[in-house]
């Protein structure tokens, strides 16, 4: 297995690890300070796996492969949609295990779902914005050969991934209701 994948994968598990001893210290031990700071900590996991990357291609000098661009796409999605993830399972685990309310489903029709496919594409833009950057940011530090190659050839494909979603979730929920407003009653 590829090391960066093994990185991957640990800080995924390592995300998943430490978000539940968080939400189980916050409501299950009820040491909402504790939690905090463990939850604070979910960042850390994304600074080490960049560290790793860059370690990987500039001190191991490593040959960029599809593994390093992942890497990159990885921290663009946890860095953009993190935060919803994390307040998803806060939300779950409160009603579960604290009696909090239930948590609502997303939207599945009119202005609130069409309102939702944007943020969510929002979420998108950031994360296709966030893995550019830190490919080059990588290419940068490690200087453009052909290296780092493969690793430029991630950043048309998440754009590519972007202007998807755009067209096939935001657009397509707004002209389809705006379609509905126009049509009499």
């Amino acid at each position: 297995m590829n090391i960066i994948v093994a990185g991957i994968i640990a800080c995924e598990i390592g995300f998943w690890i430490v978000l539940g001893l968080g939400l189980a210290t916050r409501y299950l031990l009820r040491a909402r300070k504790l939690s905090t700071i463990l939850l604070a900590c979910v960042p850390l996991l994304d600074v080490a796996l960049l560290s790793f990357i860059v370690w990987d291609l500039a001190g191991n000098e490593a040959t960029a492969d599809a593994a390093h661009g992942l890497g990159a796409l990885y921290l663009g999605i946890t860095v953009a949609f993190g935060h919803s993830i994390i307040a998803w399972a806060d939300g779950w685990f409160s009603y579960r295990f604290a009696g909090g309310p239930r948590p609502q489903k997303p939207p599945k029709s009119g202005r609130a779902y069409v309102e939702y496919e944007w943020r969510e594409w929002g979420k998108m833009l950031l994360c296709a914005v966030i893995t550019s950057a830190v490919i080059l940011l990588i290419i940068l530090l490690v200087g453009y050969s052909p290296r780092t190659e493969a690793l430029a050839w991630w950043i048309p494909r998440v754009w590519m991934v972007t202007g998807i979603w755009l067209v096939g979730w935001p657009v397509w929920a707004s002209i389809q209701y705006g379609t509905r407003q126009r049509q009499p009653q």
